[in-house]
């Protein structure tokens, strides 16, 4: 079903079938065409043997009728030869026939000749052959007055289809190698035609992973232009729909920052009354939406695909881990970087920023004095591991922390939001972010950044041999 859907092959199709169509009129056509030849040269040589007969005629003192000398081809010696002559000599009865005919002669039809005039015809022959026919009316003097010679030679038609056969046998090799020849053309040809078109899909997939911005018009014939003229069009009007998201979204947040605020000091308002039953359902109502808020105004900011330039991996992550030096969570522990001065991924800088930021906030809250950064390059992906030597992370939770919008504490905001905005990051761009147990005994947060187009986001995974810990 799948092949029958491919352009290449109904081109490929409709050639073979054009092809075929083609040979087999040209073979026919070629086939009648040398029929009519041989018929013509058979003809040729019949009228040849005609004129030797009628140069040999006499007639001796009696009027007798006799051949001075007979054609040479032997076919007119053997016995049903396929070569035969025969001579009637309409006034008097007397006929003269070679000697090919045997016991039998030619049955010629009876229609009106005038003198000098030649006829040809198809008629029976010995054993059941059918003739082709040549004869020619003559008038000639003898001692007794003028005589009307019918003179007739004739062929077997097996021969002359023997030929025609034996020629179509030696022309169907030269049709299918004629036929093999058109169809490889074809395929080079289908070839060329459709590149215009696996540019465009190139194309279209360099936007996708982020590597271009726009298909580039000029590099595509002018019939396949408009195509790609509508899709840099679509995509201008996608760029502009997005910008216009990510407002509506910055203003919705904006929005809701004044009223939230406004209930957290209500909600302290409640407390000093001691209406904290009332106070903790709308704190976390609050919460819940302040999170809700967080999350999507994160997702606005992503740039989804990869990024057509290299952002240095040291200097960002060497820069989140000062920030996280001087928060008080963070003065007391052993914050280490490993990563090479040289190493570059294919994500945008601010992206970046806030995967890696999220990440490692997220260790210092659980980390009991180390944390390390390192990162492994292969030749197909990029490996960024964030590692704590905290309690861990059980896979179920790891799991939902990484997908869900729920919090894995509902005491301290936006934890487990940063893992889910982490998460939703690494897929924006077709990476890959797992949890599992890192060497330290803590969690360890794996950021995979292919160096490679994906053909599709890859999801993200949690690894099943992972420890099970309490977090």
């Amino acid at each position: 079903m799948r092949t029958a859907r491919s352009l290449r092959f109904r081109l490929f199709a409709y050639a073979a079938i054009v092809v075929a169509a083609a040979l087999l009129v040209t073979g026919f056509s070629l086939s009648a065409l040398f029929s009519r030849h041989l018929e013509r040269r058979v003809g040729q040589e019949l009228d040849t043997h005609l004129n030797q007969l009628t140069g040999g005629l006499r007639f001796d003192r009696e009027s007798g009728l006799s051949l001075d000398r007979e054609p040479v081809d032997p076919r007119f010696q053997a016995i049903f030869g396929g070569l035969y002559w025969q001579i009637d000599d309409t006034g008097t009865g007397t006929r003269l026939k070679s000697r090919s005919l045997w016991d039998t002669y030619l049955d010629i039809p009876g229609d009106v000749l005038s003198p000098g005039d030649t006829h040809v015809h198809d008629t029976g022959g010995p054993q059941g052959s059918t003739l082709l026919v040549h004869e020619i009316m003559l008038v000639i003097a003898a001692p007794d007055g003028d005589h009307t010679l019918r003179v007739s030679v004739a062929i077997d038609r097996a021969e002359i289809s023997a030929l025609a056969t034996g020629f179509a046998r030696d022309l169907a090799p030269v049709l299918a190698i004629l036929g093999i020849v058109l169809l490889l053309g074809f395929l080079l040809q289908i070839g060329e035609g459709l590149k215009p078109v696996y540019r465009v899909l190139s194309g279209v997939s360099a936007i996708r992973s982020g590597t271009l911005k726009r298909l580039e018009a000029d590099r595509v014939p002018q019939e396949v232009a408009p195509l790609v003229e509508e899709v840099n069009a679509l995509l201008e009007a996608q760029d502009q729909a997005i910008s216009r998201a990510r407002d509506r979204a910055a203003n919705l947040a904006h929005g809701l920052k004044t009223p939230l605020s406004a209930l957290v000091s209500d909600v302290e308002r409640l407390r000093l009354k001691g209406e904290t039953g009332i106070a903790d359902d709308i704190s976390e109502l609050t919460g819940r939406m302040r999170r809700h808020i967080q999350r999507e105004l994160a997702r606005a900011r992503l740039r989804h695909g990869r990024s057509q330039d290299r952002t240095p991996l040291r200097p960002v992550v060497d820069g989140i881990l000062r920030a996280l030096k001087r928060t008080p969570e963070g003065e007391s522990l052993d914050l280490e970087c490993t990563v090479e001065a040289a190493l570059t991924v294919p994500v945008d800088a601010d992206d970046l920023n806030e995967l890696i930021g999220n990440l490692a906030e997220n260790a210092v809250r659980y980390a009991s004095s180390r944390i390390l950064i390192a990162a492994k390059a292969s030749p197909d992906a990029i490996m960024i591991r964030i590692s704590d030597d905290g309690p861990g992370l059980d896979p179920d939770a790891g799991a939902e922390a990484i997908s869900s919008e729920k919090r894995r504490d509902q005491s301290d905001l936006g934890a487990g939001l940063g893992l889910a905005i982490s998460g939703d990051i690494v897929e924006s761009f077709g990476g890959r972010l797992e949890l599992g147990t890192a060497q330290l005994g803590g969690l360890e947060a794996r950021i995979v950044i292919p160096l490679t187009s994906p053909d599709a986001p890859s999801g993200r995974a949690l690894p099943k041999n992972t420890k099970e810990h309490g977090r």
